[in-house]
């Protein structure tokens, strides 16, 4: 098996620095790479060594295949590790460092391009007899063939680019009108951002709790579902709190969705660290929604409730070992909650509010982690999306993660710019929410609370 010694990181940020942290641990070499407005950026400072990659917009810098392999081989890496976003799940990236002798930290290109298709990802779930929700079953080549469609499942519903994740390229249409114009949104998006303007139309479930199980596979087909995730805290289709285990779903149920998940990896041949992602509905019925082909952001939570840590299990997967464990052998202890900690103004419908930062003070304390960005006195650029930190806490019962979480939002402390703290106090204070019976309505219904009290 090989061994990796050297691990450049083709990130950023908060998972930059997690997996730097991670690589310190193993005593593996750590190289990070940074825009010009990352050079004294926290992940710089942490890592081994530091190479900058003259400019600041991602398409010339995180998104340049070619600059990275060059450092990488310069910086004489054997390994990369993409993180989640920006290359984590594109397929090129992923054979050009196999081509380059570099291990990929994650899925190989062939599986990537599998699992990163909505289309191709669907009919793996088929292939496994797994629920899906209604919708096409291939791309959208014309726009009287979504209308057909559109009726056929009956509005509202939703357009989807197929090659893309973490919410981007989604949007909702209620009548033809809308369909037509949503479709050219979706297309606009998915060609800017993903290279491809393939879209697919999905029926709308309202109400429903949004449900992850993550995965992991190993080299010789052997693939474990390791817990599921509640993960309907979100704006615009895009999470804000994540906890596990889910607060209100039968264990029979979640056991149902695990053993799904295990079959879509494994018939998809998948390796590396990844999620499957659900819908249920109000009666327990679940659906298939997608795979997300690396790290998730809310790992965290992952790893509080079962003591694995999933960085070093992606290194230990990618130098070659066996998986050592299946599906339900991993136990899931207490209960962990993460807020993501962002630079946005919930009072202004989540907009931005990327301003230098000033001062910060982290929270601590038992059962608290965060995995931060930030610096006191650092400028925040604006040339990236708005995730600062994440706080995440655990306790023995939920009551209790969720006691940890207030307390330590109270303690957070980051002057300088506008974030998202406010607005988790009043989740972490919400009956809904308390109640571990909320859904992705949640956030819409208290935007209305709100009006209806000012």
């Amino acid at each position: 098996m090989p061994t990796i010694r050297k691990i450049l990181i083709a990130n950023r940020a908060e998972i930059a620095v997690r997996v730097i942290r991670a690589c310190h641990e193993l005593n593996i070499g750590s190289v990070a790479v940074h825009s010009d407005a990352d050079r004294l950026a926290l992940h710089t400072r942490l890592a081994d060594e530091a190479y900058g990659l003259d400019g600041n917009w991602p398409p010339e810098t995180y998104l340049d295949i070619e600059k990275l392999l060059r450092i990488a081989k310069a910086s004489h890496c054997d390994a990369v590790h993409p993180g989640y976003g920006f290359l984590s799940e594109n397929p090129d990236f992923a054979q050009a460092c196999e081509d380059a002798g570099l291990i990929f930290i994650g899925p190989p290109a062939k599986v990537l391009r599998l699992t990163g298709n909505k289309v191709s990802s669907r009919q793996i779930a088929l292939a496994v007899k797994a629920p899906i929700v209604p919708g096409t079953p291939d791309p959208i080549t014309s726009l009287e063939l979504a209308r057909k469609e559109a009726h056929r499942v009956g509005y509202p519903v939703l357009v989807k680019a197929a090659a893309a994740g973490g919410g981007r390229g989604i949007y909702r249409a209620n009548d033809d009108k809308e369909l037509e114009e949503s479709i050219a949104a979706s297309k606009r998006i998915a060609k800017s951002t993903f290279g491809q303007d393939a879209v697919l139309l999905e029926k709308f479930l309202e109400n429903v709790h949004h449900i992850e199980a993550q995965i992991m596979g190993d080299s010789r087909g052997r693939v474990a579902c390791l817990g599921t995730r509640e993960c309907s805290v979100q704006r615009r289709r895009q999470k804000l709190v994540e906890e596990s285990p889910p607060p209100s779903q039968k264990p029979k149920l979640l056991e149902s969705i695990m053993l799904t998940a295990t079959r879509i990896g494994e018939r998809a041949g998948y390796r590396g660290a990844g999620t499957v992602e659900f819908l249920v509905d109000g009666k327990q019925n679940f659906y298939f929604l997608e795979v997300n082909s690396r790290l998730q952001v809310e790992h965290p939570v992952t790893e509080m409730v079962t003591g694995m840590d999933l960085v070093k299990e992606q290194v230990r997967i990618a130098e070659g070992a066996d998986l050592g464990y299946k599906t339900g052998d991993i136990p899931s202890v207490g209960a962990a909650i993460e807020c993501r900690i962002c630079a946005e103004d919930a009072d202004k419908d989540f907009a931005p509010s990327m301003n230098d930062i000033d001062h910060v003070q982290e929270p601590s304390g038992p059962g608290v982690r965060v995995d931060s960005m930030l610096l006191s006195r650092m400028p925040l650029p604006h040339y990236y999306d708005s995730l600062l930190s994440k706080l995440i806490t655990w306790g023995r019962t939920r009551n209790e993660a969720v006691a940890r979480m207030r307390r330590a939002l109270h303690e957070y402390i980051i002057q300088g710019t506008t974030t998202l703290i406010p607005f988790h106090l009043k989740v972490m204070e919400n009956e809904l929410f308390l109640s571990g019976n909320y859904d992705t309505s949640l956030v819409e219904r208290m935007k209305n609370e709100s009006k209806a009290g000012s």
